[in-house]
Protein backbone atom coordinates (compact mmCIF):
# COMPACT_ATOMS: atom_id res chain seq x y z
CA UNK A 1 0.00 0.00 0.00
CA UNK A 2 1.94 3.42 -0.95
CA UNK A 3 2.47 5.67 2.14
CA UNK A 4 0.38 8.66 2.27
CA UNK A 5 0.63 11.67 4.28
CA UNK A 6 0.14 11.89 7.84
CA UNK A 7 -2.37 14.71 7.18
CA UNK A 8 -4.14 12.50 5.10
CA UNK A 9 -4.39 9.52 6.94
CA UNK A 10 -5.48 11.75 10.09
CA UNK A 11 -8.58 12.95 8.00
CA UNK A 12 -9.17 9.23 7.53
CA UNK A 13 -9.29 8.32 10.93
CA UNK A 14 -11.47 11.35 11.95
CA UNK A 15 -14.14 10.04 9.00
CA UNK A 16 -14.20 6.69 10.96
CA UNK A 17 -14.79 7.85 14.28
CA UNK A 18 -17.18 10.21 13.43
CA UNK A 19 -19.02 7.09 11.58
CA UNK A 20 -18.56 5.21 14.50
CA UNK A 21 -20.50 7.68 16.79
CA UNK A 22 -23.69 6.88 14.61
CA UNK A 23 -23.06 3.29 15.27
CA UNK A 24 -23.39 4.14 18.93
CA UNK A 25 -26.23 6.89 18.11
CA UNK A 26 -28.50 4.22 16.49
CA UNK A 27 -28.32 1.44 19.45
CA UNK A 28 -29.35 4.41 21.24
CA UNK A 29 -32.67 4.74 19.53
CA UNK A 30 -34.03 1.57 20.67
CA UNK A 31 -36.55 0.37 22.78
CA UNK A 32 -36.68 -0.11 26.15
CA UNK A 33 -37.92 -3.71 25.74
CA UNK A 34 -36.06 -4.55 23.15
CA UNK A 35 -34.25 -8.39 23.12
CA UNK A 36 -30.69 -7.25 24.00
CA UNK A 37 -29.40 -10.43 22.88
CA UNK A 38 -31.37 -10.78 19.63
CA UNK A 39 -30.41 -7.43 18.67
CA UNK A 40 -26.35 -8.33 19.23
CA UNK A 41 -27.14 -11.74 16.98
CA UNK A 42 -28.65 -9.64 14.36
CA UNK A 43 -25.75 -7.15 14.33
CA UNK A 44 -23.23 -10.05 13.92
CA UNK A 45 -25.52 -12.24 11.73
CA UNK A 46 -25.64 -8.73 9.45
CA UNK A 47 -21.90 -8.11 9.57
CA UNK A 48 -21.22 -11.90 8.28
CA UNK A 49 -23.51 -11.33 5.19
CA UNK A 50 -22.00 -8.07 4.80
CA UNK A 51 -18.62 -9.29 4.86
CA UNK A 52 -18.80 -12.72 2.75
CA UNK A 53 -18.74 -10.98 -0.18
CA UNK A 54 -15.08 -10.22 0.26
CA UNK A 55 -14.15 -13.52 1.89
CA UNK A 56 -15.03 -15.07 -1.56
CA UNK A 57 -11.90 -16.10 -2.63
CA UNK A 58 -10.38 -16.98 0.43
CA UNK A 59 -9.05 -20.59 0.80
CA UNK A 60 -10.31 -22.90 3.80
CA UNK A 61 -7.24 -22.77 5.00
CA UNK A 62 -6.64 -19.33 5.25
CA UNK A 63 -9.76 -18.42 7.43
CA UNK A 64 -9.35 -21.92 9.27
CA UNK A 65 -5.50 -20.47 10.52
CA UNK A 66 -5.53 -19.24 13.87
CA UNK A 67 -9.20 -20.38 14.23
CA UNK A 68 -8.57 -20.85 18.14
CA UNK A 69 -7.35 -16.99 18.72
CA UNK A 70 -10.55 -15.92 16.34
CA UNK A 71 -12.30 -17.64 18.81
CA UNK A 72 -11.28 -16.02 22.26
CA UNK A 73 -11.37 -12.71 20.18
CA UNK A 74 -14.92 -13.82 18.94
CA UNK A 75 -16.33 -14.05 22.01
CA UNK A 76 -14.65 -11.06 24.17
CA UNK A 77 -16.01 -9.55 21.69
CA UNK A 78 -19.46 -10.46 21.92
CA UNK A 79 -19.51 -9.67 25.74
CA UNK A 80 -18.75 -6.31 25.34
CA UNK A 81 -20.90 -5.60 22.50
CA UNK A 82 -23.50 -7.11 24.84
CA UNK A 83 -22.70 -4.66 27.69
CA UNK A 84 -21.75 -1.70 24.96
CA UNK A 85 -25.86 -2.46 24.13
CA UNK A 86 -26.24 -1.91 28.15
CA UNK A 87 -24.25 1.32 28.81
CA UNK A 88 -25.13 3.27 25.43
CA UNK A 89 -28.83 2.95 26.31
CA UNK A 90 -28.67 4.00 29.92
CA UNK A 91 -25.83 6.89 30.06
CA UNK A 92 -25.15 9.67 27.49
CA UNK A 93 -22.80 8.79 24.56
CA UNK A 94 -20.20 11.26 25.43
CA UNK A 95 -20.16 9.87 28.94
CA UNK A 96 -20.02 5.94 27.38
CA UNK A 97 -17.85 6.82 24.79
CA UNK A 98 -15.23 8.57 27.84
CA UNK A 99 -15.28 5.94 29.62
CA UNK A 100 -14.58 3.41 26.18
CA UNK A 101 -11.23 5.72 25.55
CA UNK A 102 -9.94 4.61 28.99
CA UNK A 103 -9.03 1.17 27.03
CA UNK A 104 -6.05 2.05 25.68
CA UNK A 105 -4.89 2.80 29.31
CA UNK A 106 -6.13 -0.31 30.49
CA UNK A 107 -3.97 -2.46 27.66
CA UNK A 108 -0.60 -0.67 29.57
CA UNK A 109 -0.94 -3.45 32.00
CA UNK A 110 -2.75 -5.87 30.20
CA UNK A 111 0.35 -5.96 28.06
CA UNK A 112 2.74 -6.24 31.05
CA UNK A 113 0.71 -9.49 32.08
CA UNK A 114 -0.13 -11.25 29.23
CA UNK A 115 2.92 -10.41 27.31
CA UNK A 116 5.84 -9.53 29.56
CA UNK A 117 6.41 -5.65 28.47
CA UNK A 118 8.03 -3.38 30.49
CA UNK A 119 5.36 -0.28 31.64
CA UNK A 120 7.92 3.23 31.90
CA UNK A 121 7.16 6.01 34.26
CA UNK A 122 5.44 7.87 31.56
CA UNK A 123 2.75 4.73 30.52
CA UNK A 124 2.39 3.98 34.40
CA UNK A 125 1.86 7.78 34.77
CA UNK A 126 -0.91 7.90 31.76
CA UNK A 127 -2.44 5.07 33.51
CA UNK A 128 -2.83 6.46 36.73
CA UNK A 129 -4.38 10.32 35.33
CA UNK A 130 -6.73 8.22 32.88
CA UNK A 131 -7.74 6.05 36.07
CA UNK A 132 -8.73 9.17 37.99
CA UNK A 133 -10.35 10.59 34.54
CA UNK A 134 -12.52 7.30 34.53
CA UNK A 135 -13.61 8.04 38.22
CA UNK A 136 -14.39 11.36 37.49
CA UNK A 137 -16.94 10.92 34.45
CA UNK A 138 -18.18 8.11 36.66
CA UNK A 139 -18.64 9.44 39.80
CA UNK A 140 -18.06 6.37 42.27
CA UNK A 141 -21.19 7.42 44.66
CA UNK A 142 -22.80 7.15 41.82
CA UNK A 143 -21.76 4.23 40.05
CA UNK A 144 -24.79 2.16 38.57
CA UNK A 145 -25.23 -0.68 36.02
CA UNK A 146 -24.81 1.52 33.17
CA UNK A 147 -21.45 2.77 34.16
CA UNK A 148 -19.82 -1.02 35.60
CA UNK A 149 -21.16 -2.22 31.12
CA UNK A 150 -19.11 0.96 30.07
CA UNK A 151 -15.98 -0.11 31.70
CA UNK A 152 -16.53 -3.68 31.09
CA UNK A 153 -16.76 -2.52 27.61
CA UNK A 154 -13.14 -0.85 27.92
CA UNK A 155 -11.99 -4.03 29.18
CA UNK A 156 -13.28 -6.02 26.28
CA UNK A 157 -12.01 -3.66 23.91
CA UNK A 158 -8.38 -3.71 25.23
CA UNK A 159 -8.48 -7.39 25.23
CA UNK A 160 -9.32 -7.36 21.67
CA UNK A 161 -6.80 -4.58 20.76
CA UNK A 162 -3.65 -6.82 22.27
CA UNK A 163 -4.95 -10.42 20.88
CA UNK A 164 -4.55 -8.88 17.56
CA UNK A 165 -1.19 -9.95 18.46
CA UNK A 166 -1.57 -13.73 18.05
CA UNK A 167 -3.55 -13.53 14.59
CA UNK A 168 -2.27 -14.71 11.71
CA UNK A 169 -0.33 -12.01 9.78
CA UNK A 170 -1.83 -12.95 6.48
CA UNK A 171 -5.33 -12.60 6.81
CA UNK A 172 -6.87 -9.44 5.33
CA UNK A 173 -9.30 -7.07 7.50
CA UNK A 174 -11.97 -8.38 5.90
CA UNK A 175 -11.43 -12.22 7.46
CA UNK A 176 -10.51 -11.34 10.91
CA UNK A 177 -13.91 -9.36 11.08
CA UNK A 178 -15.51 -12.45 9.40
CA UNK A 179 -13.98 -15.10 11.89
CA UNK A 180 -14.64 -12.46 14.69
CA UNK A 181 -18.62 -12.39 14.26
CA UNK A 182 -18.81 -15.63 12.28
CA UNK A 183 -17.64 -17.70 16.02
CA UNK A 184 -19.24 -15.73 17.80
CA UNK A 185 -22.89 -16.45 16.41
CA UNK A 186 -23.51 -19.70 17.97
CA UNK A 187 -23.39 -18.27 21.91
CA UNK A 188 -25.78 -15.23 20.19
CA UNK A 189 -28.05 -17.20 18.92
CA UNK A 190 -27.67 -19.62 22.02
CA UNK A 191 -28.46 -16.16 24.32
CA UNK A 192 -31.46 -15.12 21.90
CA UNK A 193 -33.03 -18.40 22.34
CA UNK A 194 -32.39 -18.55 26.25
CA UNK A 195 -33.89 -15.05 26.54
CA UNK A 196 -37.40 -16.22 25.66
CA UNK A 197 -38.33 -13.44 23.79
CA UNK A 198 -40.56 -13.86 20.70
CA UNK A 199 -38.33 -13.03 17.48
CA UNK A 200 -39.02 -9.58 16.71
CA UNK A 201 -37.14 -8.72 13.50
CA UNK A 202 -37.81 -4.81 13.62
CA UNK A 203 -34.82 -3.67 14.68
CA UNK A 204 -32.82 -6.17 12.42
CA UNK A 205 -32.61 -2.76 9.78
CA UNK A 206 -30.79 -0.79 13.26
CA UNK A 207 -28.52 -3.75 13.57
CA UNK A 208 -27.26 -3.47 10.10
CA UNK A 209 -26.75 -0.06 10.04
CA UNK A 210 -24.95 0.12 13.10
CA UNK A 211 -22.63 -3.02 12.11
CA UNK A 212 -22.55 -0.76 8.84
CA UNK A 213 -21.15 1.90 10.57
CA UNK A 214 -18.36 0.27 12.51
CA UNK A 215 -17.24 -2.05 9.82
CA UNK A 216 -16.93 1.54 7.50
CA UNK A 217 -14.53 2.83 10.82
CA UNK A 218 -12.55 -0.66 10.94
CA UNK A 219 -11.81 -0.24 7.26
CA UNK A 220 -10.47 3.26 7.65
CA UNK A 221 -8.69 2.55 10.53
CA UNK A 222 -6.68 -0.73 8.21
CA UNK A 223 -5.67 1.90 5.70
CA UNK A 224 -4.80 4.44 7.84
CA UNK A 225 -2.40 2.68 10.18
CA UNK A 226 -1.11 0.59 7.40
CA UNK A 227 0.02 3.72 5.45
CA UNK A 228 1.00 5.79 7.95
CA UNK A 229 2.88 6.59 11.45
CA UNK A 230 0.58 4.87 14.05
CA UNK A 231 2.56 7.15 16.66
CA UNK A 232 2.00 10.57 14.62
CA UNK A 233 -1.88 9.76 13.79
CA UNK A 234 -3.38 7.84 16.53
CA UNK A 235 -4.53 11.12 18.20
CA UNK A 236 -7.15 11.45 15.52
CA UNK A 237 -8.66 9.01 17.26
CA UNK A 238 -10.32 10.80 20.17
CA UNK A 239 -12.41 13.06 17.93
CA UNK A 240 -14.80 10.34 18.32
CA UNK A 241 -15.18 11.55 21.36
CA UNK A 242 -16.13 15.00 19.78
CA UNK A 243 -18.35 13.65 17.83
CA UNK A 244 -20.29 11.89 20.61
CA UNK A 245 -20.55 15.64 22.48
CA UNK A 246 -22.27 16.97 18.68
CA UNK A 247 -24.41 13.40 18.15
CA UNK A 248 -25.55 13.21 21.41
CA UNK A 249 -26.21 16.97 22.22
CA UNK A 250 -27.91 17.27 18.33
CA UNK A 251 -29.72 13.90 18.17
CA UNK A 252 -30.61 13.40 21.98
CA UNK A 253 -30.39 16.93 23.83
CA UNK A 254 -27.47 15.35 25.63
CA UNK A 255 -25.72 18.64 27.44
CA UNK A 256 -22.52 16.95 28.79
CA UNK A 257 -21.64 18.62 32.16
CA UNK A 258 -18.46 19.81 33.92
CA UNK A 259 -17.25 16.68 35.38
CA UNK A 260 -17.49 14.61 32.15
CA UNK A 261 -15.53 17.50 30.45
CA UNK A 262 -13.08 17.25 33.51
CA UNK A 263 -13.00 13.73 33.56
CA UNK A 264 -12.28 13.42 29.59
CA UNK A 265 -9.70 15.32 29.20
CA UNK A 266 -7.61 13.21 32.36
CA UNK A 267 -8.13 10.26 29.87
CA UNK A 268 -6.93 11.93 27.04
CA UNK A 269 -4.55 13.96 27.62
CA UNK A 270 -2.17 11.79 29.18
CA UNK A 271 -2.66 9.22 26.12
CA UNK A 272 -1.55 11.97 23.77
CA UNK A 273 1.21 12.62 25.92
CA UNK A 274 2.44 9.16 25.78
CA UNK A 275 2.28 9.18 21.90
CA UNK A 276 4.17 12.29 21.62
CA UNK A 277 6.47 10.71 24.08
CA UNK A 278 7.22 7.35 22.63
CA UNK A 279 7.13 8.86 18.76
CA UNK A 280 10.51 10.72 20.44
CA UNK A 281 11.58 7.96 21.67
CA UNK A 282 11.08 5.87 18.32
CA UNK A 283 12.93 8.71 16.91
CA UNK A 284 15.76 9.25 19.03
CA UNK A 285 16.40 5.51 18.94
CA UNK A 286 16.66 5.48 14.79
CA UNK A 287 18.91 8.66 14.75
CA UNK A 288 21.33 6.81 17.61
CA UNK A 289 21.04 3.56 15.08
CA UNK A 290 21.92 5.69 12.47
CA UNK A 291 24.71 7.48 13.56
CA UNK A 292 26.33 4.07 15.10
CA UNK A 293 26.06 2.66 11.64
CA UNK A 294 27.98 5.71 10.17
CA UNK A 295 30.37 5.70 13.05
CA UNK A 296 31.40 1.98 12.37
CA UNK A 297 34.50 1.40 10.62
CA UNK A 298 34.47 0.18 6.92
CA UNK A 299 36.28 -3.60 7.13
CA UNK A 300 39.25 -3.90 5.38
CA UNK A 301 39.90 -5.15 2.46
CA UNK A 302 41.56 -8.15 1.60
CA UNK A 303 44.87 -7.82 -0.44
CA UNK A 304 44.98 -10.45 -2.94
CA UNK A 305 48.15 -12.95 -2.38
CA UNK A 306 50.34 -14.47 -5.10
CA UNK A 307 49.82 -17.97 -4.79
CA UNK A 308 51.23 -18.99 -7.98
CA UNK A 309 54.85 -18.62 -7.10
CA UNK A 310 55.27 -16.65 -10.87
Amino acid sequence: MPKMSVGLAMILLIIGNIVAVFSDALIKTLSDDTAVYQFVFFRQLTAVLLLIPFCLKSSRESLIDGLKWHAVRGHIWLLGAIFMVYAISAMPLATANAIFYAAPLIMLPMAMLWFQEKLTMHSITAAILGFIGVLIVIRPTEIDWAATAAIVVAFTLAANNLLIRKLPKHQTVFQTLLLTNLVGMPASLGLAVWEGQPWDFAPLLTAAGSTSFILIYAGFCVVAYRSGDASKIASAEYSGLIGAVVVGLIWFDEIPDIGMAIGTAFIILPLLWLAKVEAKNKRLAAQGKAEQELNTPLPKPILATNTTGA
